[in-house]
């Protein structure tokens, strides 16, 4: 289209557009009536306008039409896990995700007749061990794997290392040496109930504590590559926004190390607003989180069931989660712009503000002692714990809404005949090095009153 067209029109300056709106508001208040507060102290305006920027946005470095389909695949037993995986890639998953419990799995069985060079393959690790990994690397050389072990995360989640701090270290830095890649998931911090300014600091905290292992040694980071697993709520465009501010994070981080600027994100859907009742609802949050994922540049998506929070892995929960991600892709065509959200103000500007809000945190936790300090002191546990009051007390007050749960129940809704898994924070009474950070959802004590009222 020519831009003759608009050179027909005068331009109009933010200053303008915002006296419009006063005249229109009629007396009313602009920043009462108009503009909001989040929980994580920005002020979201009525409109954005190209003068909020001293000069044009930057061009992203990531690309949303080179996003593949997860599928996440627990390991119990190795050839039953290599049939369900490769079935879920004959139907449409692109990417698989192994999470490995124990060692004495074996490697040949779990991988027959999968080609990793067409099909990306992502293990989670839950334990410590340099041979295991060496079998893994030797298999998969030269492909497109990425071998997962956050001894932080393992820490952080269970309150424990997986032997001591020294151990857990000495391994890490072995088996990362010979992976040259990071993990650092950054999903707990969100099913925790941090806000998303948290989520960007205590991610590139934790990233921090494991180049720091590393800080004398120039040979492994310039080799290292860096990967997130992030967990993505229901907030549209601020999820968008945090991905990118991810990025730009990252980079600036990276840079100081000289380590690859470059990072691979996985997403996936938080659990934190996931409800039992009306659980239909479930793949209408899953599916606004997809696209949030996809949108905010995510490398690599798995969509997490409908009904992951109280049933058992099953055929038609995994197969529609699937189906959801196909049918962005395939029929929304989700993957075809390749930077949508790149020069859209309000992105632009959400992107910056949480970027920057979150570096001064994470330079305030390393001015205090680093990561690793404050969550021994207990700090990161009780600010994500103040976060998630918060967001409690929103939700009891009907300002965060869940539908199903806090409005429009379905007083004959029943559910305690579905319970596969057990739905709520599990108490495990048990010695720890530090408090745990507790995955908690928004619904559960609605829920648990429901349930102890069925007839």
């Amino acid at each position: 289209m020519s831009n003759k067209l608009f050179k027909e029109f005068d331009s109009v300056s933010a200053k303008q557009w915002k006296q419009k709106i006063q005249f229109d508001l009629k007396g009313a208040d602009y920043n009462d009536t108009l503009v909001w507060q989040t929980n994580e102290d920005i002020s979201v305006k009525p409109f954005y306008h190209a003068d909020d920027f001293k000069e044009q946005p930057k061009i992203s470095n990531s690309e949303t039409t080179t996003w593949n389909i997860c599928q996440f695949i627990f390991v119990s037993n190795a050839k039953n896990a290599n049939q369900k995986a490769i079935d879920a890639i004959e139907r449409g998953a692109e990417s698989i995700k192994f999470i490995i419990p124990s060692e004495t799995i074996l490697i040949n069985d779990l991988l027959e007749n999968i080609n990793p060079a067409s099909t990306p393959l992502y293990f989670e690790l839950q334990f410590l061990s340099e041979t295991y990994v060496k079998q893994l690397t030797a298999i998969l050389s030269d492909t497109s794997t990425y071998i997962y072990t956050d001894i932080i995360n393992n820490l952080a989640k269970s309150g424990n290392w997986y032997h001591n701090l020294k151990d857990d270290f000495s391994k890490f830095k072995a088996i990362t040496t010979h992976t040259k890649s990071l993990l650092v998931d950054a999903s707990l911090y969100q099913n925790a109930g941090a806000n998303i300014v948290q989520q960007l600091a205590y991610t590139l905290a934790h990233a921090n504590e494991y180049l720091n292992c590393f800080e004398n040694d120039n040979n492994i980071l310039s080799t290292l590559e860096i990967n997130f697993n992030v967990s993505v709520s229901t907030n549209y465009f601020f999820e968008i926004a945090k991905l990118r501010a991810l990025r730009i994070l990252w980079e600036v981080l990276a840079a100081e190390y000289n380590v690859n600027t470059n990072c691979h994100i996985l997403a996936t859907p938080t659990k934190r607003n996931k409800t039992l009742y009306d659980y239909n609802t479930n793949m209408l949050r899953t599916t606004t989180e997809c696209m949030s994922a996809i949108l905010g540049g995510a490398n690599s998506i798995y969509n997490l069931p409908y009904d992951a929070i109280y049933h058992k892995d099953n055929e038609f929960g995994e197969r529609i989660s699937r189906n959801q991600l196909l049918v962005l892709k395939h029929e929304s065509y989700f993957d075809i712009v390749k930077n949508p959200s790149d020069g859209t103000f309000y992105i632009e500007s959400l992107t910056d503000q949480l970027a920057e809000k979150a570096l001064d945190l994470f330079k305030n936790i390393e001015e205090n002692g680093g990561f690793l300090k404050q969550l021994k002191e207990g700090t990161i546990q009780r600010k994500i714990k103040e976060n998630a009051s918060k967001e409690d007390v929103q939700f009891n007050a009907g300002e965060n809404i869940l539908l199903g749960t806090n409005k429009h129940p379905n007083a004959d809704d029943t559910m305690k005949q579905e319970l596969e898994l057990y739905p709520f924070v599990k108490t495990n009474q048990r010695k720890t090095l530090i408090e745990p950070i507790i995955e908690k959802r928004l619904a559960e004590k609605i829920e648990q009153e429901r349930l102890k009222n069925e007839h």
